[in-house]
């Protein structure tokens, strides 16, 4: 009878199953087909299309389509640090005052932050305009580890067990969307250009989609009222005490250490940006072939995610055996393209450069064999979409998915500042290009434990400590749910 009755507890906190839906607690049906998941979903990506992803785009030009990439890469030091240190806290942040309103704060940094390199094009030469850039990106990555951190959670919470690569698939292609039409604009507006720069009304359409973005984070759905498609309820998000939430921080260390092995993962998935953007496609290219690079390495990264998360999500397959797949497949990828980037690495200096400041166009004979950049797109998305889902394969608890995810923007953005301020630094090409391919390898090895020791076919209440602790920090047993505050606002 005992054993009967833990079975039955464990089926329910794997699915997270609630007592069958009737009239009166679920979503009414006017609002039905807005709270579904794949929606909600949707709508997500689309918030990160307005606002990361036109980062993206203007990033990914080189220099934020600069002339001066010096300031850029400053730029992105300010960006980056402030990110970390945010990053680290902003699950706290996120569990205390809950999804919407961290989403909607922090996308209000983008705007400002593409509104500086306007001003820069406006006022080149007044004093301190560069200030005003670092400011803003300093700013703006206050503002993204709040919006990281909430977009992570939510969209881990969203799907059941099995639907976790479809849904981070899902995201990755409408967020994606965003870097391929912002660097499609930049691509038509740039077209005639011969200053190697982006034009104004570039970063002026730039600056008022994102706005709009901003707007469009205050009209999701309150996760406590949704439901997910096998018809459970998706765990709501509490709102503790703050001594609460500093305790459940370092709880989700102590219960769940082995996520410290992801933390090389981690720091290599935003590394690599610094010499693909800067110093392949922003060193050699003109400002049109720049964009049009950056629309091909987007787009790319829209079937990256979906062939990687058809992988991870493959029915037929155990969880643990979908993740060594997924280690594996990550693997060959590394070796594959960092081994043609090599090729055409070797071949430029900073200093041959700077004697030959000639740069390759699409129209110029042997552009073709650049465009393998296109596989760089595709890695991106791989690991980031296998980053999260690891994550998710550790927990279906949002609170604890929060702070999962701000660790892995916390150690993301701490290794992009620290490779952007190499290159403001002008460290070698091949010095950066070296260190990208290392850390990528390690981050692997790292993570191969993790894998094999942690991952389970199914997430067990024993590993939800977070779950089972209550708005004042205390833990619950394992047989014991912690009350839930009620929470009907949407």
């Amino acid at each position: 009878m005992a054993d009967t009755k833990q079975v039955d507890v464990e089926k329910d906190v794997r699915s997270d199953e609630a007592p069958a839906v009737n009239d009166t607690d679920a979503p009414r049906r006017s609002l039905a087909f807005y709270r579904h998941p794949y929606v909600q979903c949707v709508m997500l990506g689309f918030v990160c299309f307005m606002g990361p992803g036109l980062f993206n785009a203007v990033n990914g030009l080189g220099g934020a389509g600069q002339v001066d990439e010096v300031t850029a890469a400053n730029a992105n030091v300010a960006l980056y640090s402030c990110f970390a240190g945010m990053a680290f806290i902003s699950g706290s942040i996120h569990n205390k005052i809950g999804s919407k309103a961290t989403l909607f704060l922090g996308t209000l940094g983008y705007s400002l932050y593409i509104a500086s390199y306007l001003a820069s094009n406006l006022h080149p030469f007044t004093p301190g305009i560069n200030n005003f850039t670092l400011a803003a990106g300093a700013i703006l990555g206050i503002c993204a580890g709040l919006l990281w951190t909430a977009q992570g959670s939510l969209m881990l919470a969203y799907p059941t067990e099995s639907q976790k690569g479809r849904f981070i698939g899902i995201f990755w292609i409408v967020f994606n969307l965003g870097g391929v039409i912002g660097s499609a604009v930049a691509f038509g507006q740039n077209f005639f250009s011969t200053s190697n720069s982006v034009s104004n009304s570039t970063y002026i359409a730039f600056i008022v989609l994102t706005f709009i973005g901003s707007l469009l984070a205050l009209t999701m759905a309150n996760p406590n009222n949704m439901y997910r498609t096998d018809g459970t309820k998706v765990a709501p998000v509490r709102h503790p005490t703050w001594v609460a939430e500093i305790t459940g921080l370092g709880l989700a260390l102590w219960t769940d250490p082995m996520i410290l092995l992801l933390f090389p993962l981690f720091l290599a998935s935003n590394w690599f940006y610094t010499w693909q953007f800067n110093d392949y496609n922003g060193v050699l290219f003109t400002i049109r072939t720049r964009a049009l690079n950056g629309m091909i390495y987007w787009a790319s990264q829209m079937f990256g995610s979906i062939m990687i998360g058809a992988v991870l999500d493959w029915p037929r397959l155990s969880r643990r055996t979908r993740a060594a797949i997924g280690w594996v497949w990550l693997l060959v990828f590394v070796m594959f393209t960092h081994g043609w980037a090599y090729h055409y690495q070797k071949g430029y200096t900073r200093e041959s450069l700077a004697a030959d400041p000639t740069r390759i166009d699409f129209s110029t004979s042997g552009y073709a064999g650049y465009i393998w950049y296109i596989f760089l797109g595709f890695l991106d998305s791989m690991w980031q979409t296998a980053a999260y889902w690891f994550m998710g394969a550790m927990s279906n608890d949002p609170a604890k998915l929060a702070y999962f995810t701000g660790f892995y923007k916390s150690l993301q953005s701490a290794g992009a500042a620290g490779i952007w301020r190499a290159d403001a630094e002008l460290l070698p090409f091949m010095n950066i290009f070296a260190s990208t391919w290392a850390l990528l390898g390690a981050g692997l090895i790292c993570a191969a434990p993790v894998l094999y020791l942690r991952i389970k076919n199914h997430t067990e209440l024993e590993d939800e400590a977070l779950m089972r602790m209550d708005e004042r920090g205390h833990i619950h047993p394992v047989g014991e749910k912690p009350p839930v505050a009620d929470d009907t606002t949407q």
